[in-house]
């Protein structure tokens, strides 16, 4: 007889990451197609549930085989009913994605926001460990968190727990978020928060650096062009990574003085800089940390890639879905 597999759905503005997995989070086969934003992502639920049932005939199984999905989505969750209260990238609103996938696909579905299944992914399988105490930051685009506290991801009264990216790291005269706020950690941390950095470091000093040779021959700069700088010792993009790391420590000592996790995990394509700027971030972070929550925690790279949120979803239908 065949084995069970649990269904993960990472539900991203560019594409939809799916993936069958078995009960021991291993993956058993992994895909991905396109989001579909037009008319207002009405069309995304059913696109997920034809991929379903196209690749589950592919792989010559069943569909009987499915236990159920578990997804994660941008925005914050109605848990009561499994719908998103506001996703702009997917142009939802009140988005009842729980009962349209739950009737396109024939299985049941769970959801969460997709920085908390991306933190259950590392906590399960990835660089958490097996930690039941931690905290995920996902640094790309924007800046994402996922808490778990006593194993269970912390959601709050409603839903928003876990919004790291918008920590106030800049009190007075930052830049402007667009979540309408301003000096979020997101305007520094994120990889269009480093690049904003770089430009105005250019744009105010005349200090030599690879990176300005790098701007005026292709007229672009990337996060990644400034932590390699920062790896040759570029004094200008050492300059920019510092001042990343002090406001990206100071919110994560401030996070991690309130939850005192074990683990506390840095994701996304910024993470991928590695001990560049995971050494100053956790110097920062010492600095402005209780002693004793910094005696208690380690930072780590997360290790899982864009897998996290797939089998964080599969652990939401194992201890969910499956459990029933």
């Amino acid at each position: 007889m065949d084995e069970k597999w649990l269904v993960g759905v990472d539900l991203g503005g560019t594409t939809i990451k799916m993936a069958f997995i078995n009960h021991y989070g291993e993956i058993i086969h992994k895909w991905e197609i396109d989001t579909d934003i037009s008319e207002q992502g009405r069309n995304i639920p059913t696109d997920i549930a034809k991929s379903i049932d196209k690749t589950i005939i592919e792989l010559g199984r069943d569909k009987s085989q499915l236990v159920g999905i578990g997804i994660g989505a941008p925005g914050p969750v109605n848990f009561a009913n499994g719908s998103i209260e506001v996703a702009v990238n997917l142009g939802w609103e009140k988005f009842p994605i729980k009962d349209i996938l739950e009737v396109e696909a024939s299985v049941p579905v769970v959801v969460d926001n997709d920085a908390n299944i991306a933190a259950i992914g590392e906590m399960w399988k990835g660089a958490g460990d097996g930690a039941k105490d931690l905290l995920c930051v996902t640094l790309g685009t924007g800046v994402g968190g996922g808490v778990i506290a006593n194993g269970e991801i912390v959601h709050g009264v409603n839903g928003a727990a876990g919004e790291i990216g918008h920590i106030t790291s800049v009190p007075e005269g930052g830049a402007p978020c667009n979540c309408g706020k301003t000096g979020c950690l997101e305007t520094i941390a994120s990889a269009t928060g480093v690049v904003r950095l770089a430009m105005e470091e250019l744009s105010n000093t005349t200090t030599t650096s690879s990176l300005r040779d790098d701007y005026t021959q292709s007229g672009q700069l990337t996060a990644k062009m400034v932590f390699d700088a920062a790896r040759e010792s570029d004094e200008l993009a050492v300059k920019i990574v510092d001042k990343l790391a002090f406001h990206l420590g100071l919110a994560l000592a401030n996070a991690a003085n309130a939850l005192n996790p074990e683990k506390i995990v840095l994701g996304g394509g910024v993470s991928k800089a590695g001990d560049v700027l995971l050494n100053p971030v956790r110097s920062y972070f010492d600095r402005f940390a209780f002693p004793r929550v910094s005696q208690g925690v380690e930072l780590t790279i997360a290790t899982l890639g864009n897998d996290a949120g797939v089998i964080g979803g599969a652990w939401l239908v194992k201890t969910k879905i499956a459990s029933v």
